[in-house]
């Protein structure tokens, strides 16, 4: 998995952990949370995904 998705999804975790945090204490800060951790989700998968598309290229180009 290259680098840049796994930080992406170390912040994806992140931002889940600190929703959960917001919404138990009762603050609405949490949907921002949430909001980041879809983003980041998002960007976890694109990036998988266009490495393993590189990988296969390259793999039918040889």
């Amino acid at each position: 998995m290259p680098r840049l998705a796994l930080y992406s999804l170390a912040v994806c975790v992140l931002a889940v952990a600190a929703a959960v945090v917001s919404f138990v204490q009762g603050m609405w800060l949490g949907i921002v949370w949430i909001l980041l951790a879809g983003v980041s989700s998002n960007m976890a998968w694109y990036y998988h995904r266009r490495a393993r598309a590189e990988r296969e290229a390259s793999a039918h180009a040889a």
